[in-house]
């Protein structure tokens, strides 16, 4: 995972600022709106590059280069051909022309003449930062107006000249560069019209750890432009056709606007013009250098920059922006004032971008007029009306609709004062396609691809993109059919700097990159409606051309009330498949599979593969949801309890749809029992309940037992139910629960939950003549209470709302469990826990929209993981929306106060808050204890950023089971269970009576009696599990285990390093061995020294285990 450019400051608290922030809400609104402009600030100090020591010998370079230009001679008009080839023998170089390259019986002419020089850009500016993929200097070079004709715009002629100019100057630096630079041309963002010369100084580059120590690796581009105002800005408009068709094809078709060719041809006579533009800003305003280096900042961070396969928008085009909306309009008024801070100009830039949607309506900026009726369709427009200029020309249409949204995403953030705003926009990656879109999909294009009708001058790539993007924007994204797709990104090659002596290489594998980010209520619509099959005119229409776009894919269909509609039918049922399905069938409908070589390869269903994840669980869900509500009613409708049932709530994943597995709600095909969902009954107040503890345990025995005889009598046999005894430490917990079975598979279990129980505990803990352990049994006792009986309820209700809100939450939960599953760190962590986790991504995901699906939810969780640095920050859940900054600030504090109390956090690790919850450790400490410790957690943010680098460095290709691959080399101890003797163990019967049971087949375990024909019952707990907890009871100290869920059948552990040779003493905390040897010569002669005997501890562990261990793998014994 990359570093961010810098680290946020944690800002320390005055003794008293808590309170005050505490009493006070709209001064904690404050401070979050100035902690945001602090920060800020403190980014731009930290990546703000020193010029003197970053770029030293720039300068001397520069005007090396501008003597070297100067120096050549010039000549006069020469044939294009002929004067290239000399030029290209001569200097062993290749003239990098545009494509197509001129013909061999071209009269165009070129020649020579000495320019002008500037540098233009960043350099000039000092806008640079330390953390930009390159430092480029741009030198421009003016072209003489002598070697140009007015009728140069027509045909790439200028485009030509260019080249042979650039290439003159090339062969002329080589003879004096080449041995301390670097030499190689390159496209200017990416422009097939545009070569440029760079220049690569060999001797720079010194960056550690984003420290600048010494000269920075930067490059210097030579970039040849046209004279400002050369050509007609009248015949430069974005509507005239300047590449023109000769002879039979230019008589077979009329001429196609050329809106990209006019702006690059416009562009080449803007570059002086711009710089007088920037520099009068930065006079005018004095915050709008700092704004310009937060937008490149902000626009890095998502992958945008000027080059066209990065968006082609771009800190140049962001300064652009700015400055047009702080210079005055035709009205002569401001969009912006000019006395606005830094901060405040990043905003407002950000907000005009959200608001502007340059694919779908041109903006026009600047005084003057502009004729944008005859372009046709030109793309994105950002246009500059006293300049004539097509700012965004160099953008696509789905570029333009990507940084819309990233603008709105951006844009929620900075409104919403209740969270940090400033990772979200300034520190966080937002640029790898698996965390912005819901599936990926590669496509190889056949490089003879040629649309005939185009006369785009950006390459083959962007002709097959275009069109790609028009067919699946019809097919997903237009409201035809209603919004499948939210958003559809292309990626598209970029062609690399190449030799001198070369020609230009685009990559071999002629791949486009297509991103899809669901409407994820929508994508998951098997059948689409279209339009109705009426007799008038214009729905014959409309039904010709939706036949047209969906080929045989269309049909008629009645539908209710006699309608016949156009009717889509799509076999797949889940969204991902369903895009997947649509997008092959367009694509190979409209761009013919010939050209489409059979090669979509699609991204991002690798991780529903994982696990049990079918179309029908969301179905299961339900179900079991409506056996629940079977269960209360039955519950309910007993008429012979002697207390009214106040609320029956369920405290279980099955039942809040976030299981790993889904729940069993059919007769078991296996020979274990049934899982059963757990629940927790309340019944009306009564004083009828004992005032003691122990006899409170004991009538709710006595309540279960009634429960279960009323069920059975009630149903005749299609119920049963069975007590179990729970594996309490002390009379006062809770002592049983019931299970209910019902005929149908289904199973419950119960317990009852008294509200004199908790006043009782209160009682104790306050009670100050008891001993001081009975009180902080009591203590413990309470938490666990609590937790059961009321954060439970509360929480299951609430995730199951959110599951229901949000489809993907359900799936993504899922994932995340199956990942801390397959790390053996499940047994660390509670699993209201991790569905916090991913709740809390759900309802805060900045800089995105909540996740439409599991993978991306899942990804997102991992990063959260892997950024999160719980020693310092709690994790706040606002489940119900409405909590206040004050609450807020109160549970940074309530965490302050226990890391001061607890610094070496032995008693709470993880703190995880919720609206509902605000103490935070209702589901991260369990009695008593840190649940995961200090080590677990800190195991878990190194696997999660081990997690992110790797989908961070294998991309879309990525394998999705590498994430799930546990390390066992890292464990000293291997526990491998048996998986024979564990099935063994989960056939569970109930018992006969006992003068019967000598006649029945007995299991070898005694308290197993197996009954053939008989169903399996539900266990109180997995034998795995049992036996884990024995293990961790036994021998925490020595040995820290790990383990997932109840399937898996290795335990790791690890040695306790704090357990070192020691003296001998008495009531030492583990076995120890005498130790002959000395290891310190430091060490007393007589004194008795021991060492954990390691050997007896495992033989003592696989004794326990018996045959549940089938063998223990040790490092080093």
């Amino acid at each position: 995972m990359e570093t961010a450019p810098m680290k946020r400051r944690k800002l320390g608290h005055e003794d008293d600022g808590a309170e005050k922030i505490l009493k006070s809400g709209a001064s904690t609104r404050f401070s979050r709106s100035r902690a945001f402009i602090l920060e800020a600030d403190e980014l731009l100090q930290e990546v703000q590059l020193d010029h003197t020591v970053a770029l030293d010998g720039v300068d001397g370079l520069l005007h090396r280069i501008k003597g070297l230009i100067e120096a050549i001679e010039p000549h006069a008009p020469l044939p294009i051909v002929e004067t290239t080839t000399m030029l290209e023998k001569k200097s062993l170089l290749k003239v990098p022309f545009p494509e197509p390259r001129p013909a061999e019986t071209s009269n165009l002419k070129v020649s020579f003449a000495k320019p002008q020089f500037n540098v233009v850009g960043s350099y000039v500016s000092k806008t640079m930062v330390k953390t930009q993929k390159d430092h480029t200097v741009d030198m421009v070079i003016v072209m003489p107006a002598e070697i140009f004709q007015e009728k140069d715009l027509l045909n790439l002629r200028y485009f030509y000249k260019r080249a042979y100019y650039l290439a003159v100057v090339a062969a002329a630096l080589q003879k004096d560069l080449s041995s301390e630079a670097q030499l190689s041309y390159d496209y200017l963002n990416g422009n097939p019209l545009c070569p440029v010369l760079s220049i690569h100084p060999t001797a720079s580059q010194k960056k550690d750890n984003n420290e600048i120590t010494g000269p920075l690796d930067y490059r210097i581009q030579i970039i040849p432009c046209s004279p400002d105002g050369f050509f007609s800005k009248t015949k430069l408009n974005l509507g005239a056709a300047l590449i023109r068709k000769t002879g039979e094809e230019a008589a077979d078709s009329s001429p196609q606007p050329t809106p990209f060719y006019n702006s690059t041809l416009a562009a080449e006579g803007c570059f002086l013009s711009y710089l007088r533009l920037l520099r009068k800003t930065e006079k005018k305003c004095a915050a709008f250098r700092s704004a310009c280096m937060m937008g490149r900042i902000w626009l890095q961070q998502r992958g945008f920059s000027g080059d066209l396969p990065d968006g082609g928008f771009g800190h140049f085009e962001w300064a652009l922006t700015l400055a047009l909306l702080l210079q005055a309009d035709s009205n002569g008024n401001a969009t912006l004032s000019a006395s606005l801070s830094s901060t405040q100009l990043f905003k407002a830039t950000i907000q005009f971008l959200s608001a502007t949607n340059l694919s779908e309506k041109p903006y026009i900026l600047g005084a003057g007029k502009a004729d944008l009726e005859s372009a046709g369709d030109p793309g994105p427009v950002l246009y500059d009306a006293s300049r004539q200029l097509n700012i965004a020309f160099k953008m696509s249409p789905w570029s333009a609709s990507l940084l819309h949204q990233h603008a709105k995403w951006t844009r929620g953030v900075l409104s919403n004062n209740a969270v940090d705003q400033f990772s979200p926009t300034f520190i966080l990656k937002a640029d790898l396609a698996l965390h912005n879109y819901d599936l990926v999909a590669r496509l190889n294009y056949d490089t003879t691809f040629d649309d005939a009708t185009s006369v785009d001058s950006r390459g083959k790539a962007w002709q097959f993109s275009t069109k790609a993007y028009r067919v699946l924007n019809r097919a997903l994204v237009d409201s035809e059919l209603g919004e499948r797709a939210r958003l559809i990104n292309i990626k598209v090659p970029a062609c690399p700097a190449w030799p001198l002596s070369a020609r230009p290489s685009w990559p071999p594998n002629s791949t486009v990159e297509i991103g899809v980010l669901f409407d994820v209520v929508n994508m998951s619509r098997a059948v689409d409606r279209g339009p109705s099959a009426g007799p008038t005119a214009e729905e014959k229409e409309e039904c010709q051309r939706f036949r047209q776009f969906w080929g045989e894919k269309a049909e008629l269909r009645r539908f209710e009330r006699d309608s016949i509609r156009e009717t889509l039918i799509w076999n797949s049922t889940t969204p991902f498949d369903l895009c997947e399905e649509i997008m092959r069938y367009v694509l190979g409908l409209h761009l013919r599979i010939g050209h489409v070589d059979k090669e979509l390869t699609v991204y991002g269903n690798g991780f529903s593969a994982l696990l049990p994840l079918k179309p029908d669980d969301g179905a299961v869900f339900i179900a079991a949801k409506k056996a629940f509500g079977t269960f209360e009613r039955d519950i309910r409708d007993l008429e012979d309890l002697p207390l009214h049932v106040k609320q029956l709530a369920p405290i279980c994943t099955e039942l809040r749809h976030t299981s790993v597995k889904p729940p069993s709600i059919r007769p078991s095909k296996s020979k274990s029992g049934p899982r059963p969902m757990e629940a927790v009954i309340s019944f009306e107040a009564s004083g009828k309940w004992p005032e003691n503890l122990v006899a409170i345990q004991r009538t709710k025995v006595a309540f279960l037992l009634m429960i279960g005889s009323l069920l059975e009598k009630k149903t005749a046999g299609a119920i049963k139910t069975y007590l179990g005894l729970e594996d309490t430490k002390c009379e006062t917990e809770n002592a049983a629960f019931l299970d209910v079975v019902y005929e149908s598979g289904t199973s419950f279990r119960l317990r009852i939950h008294s509200d004199l129980e908790e006043t009782l505990l209160e009682r104790q803990i306050k009670d100050k003549t008891l001993e001081q352990h009975v009180r902080t049994k009591a203590t413990s006792s309470l938490a666990t209470f609590k937790r059961l009986y009321t954060n439970l309820p509360l929480h299951n209700q609430s995730v199951s709302t959110f599951a229901t809100r949000f489809p993907a939450f359900s799936s993504a939960v899922r994932l995340v469990k199956h990942w801390f599953n397959a790390h053996k760190l499940w047994c660390h962590f509670t699993e209201e826990f991790i569905e916090l986790v991913v709740l809390h991504v759900f309802l805060t995901p900045y800089p995105w929209d909540p996740p439409s699906s599991a993978s991306t939810g899942f990804l997102r969780a991992l990063l959260f993981l892997a950024r999160w640095d719980w020693r310092s920050e709690p994790l706040i859940v606002d489940i119900g929306g409405e909590m206040s900054a004050a609450e807020r600030v109160a549970i940074e504090t309530r965490l302050e106060a226990w890391r001061k109390l607890d610094p070496n956090m032995n008693h709470t690790v993880l703190f995880a808050a919720t609206s509902q919850e605000p103490n935070g450790v209702a589901h991260t400490v369990l009695d008593g204890q840190a649940k995961p410790s200090k080590v677990v957690a800190a195991r878990m943010t190194a696997l999660a950023k081990s997690a992110c680098w790797l989908v961070r460095e294998e991309g879309v290709g990525l394998n999705a089971r590498r994430l799930f691959v546990p390390s066992l080399k890292d464990y000293d101890v291997l526990i491998h269970l048996s998986s024979m003797v564990t099935k063994r163990a989960l056939r569970t019967y109930s018992t006969d009576e006992p003068e019967e049971a000598s006649n029945k087949t007995r299991s070898q375990y005694k308290n197993l009696d197996e009954r053939t024909g008989q169903e399996p019952l539900p266990l109180a707990q997995h034998p795995a599990e049992a036996l884990f907890k024995q293990l961790n009871a036994a021998y925490s100290g020595p040995l820290l285990f790990f383990r997932g869920a109840a399937e898996d059948t290795i335990i790791g552990a690890i040695w306790n390093p704090q357990l070192l040779r020691r003296s001998f003493r008495l009531n030492l905390p583990t076995s120890y061995k005498p130790v002959t040897q000395k290891s310190d010569p430091d060490e007393d002669e007589g004194e008795d020294l021991v060492a954990v005997n390691r050997e007896a501890i495992l033989a003592e562990v696989a004794r326990v285990g018996g045959d549940f261990i089938e063998r223990i793998d040790a490092k080093g014994l």
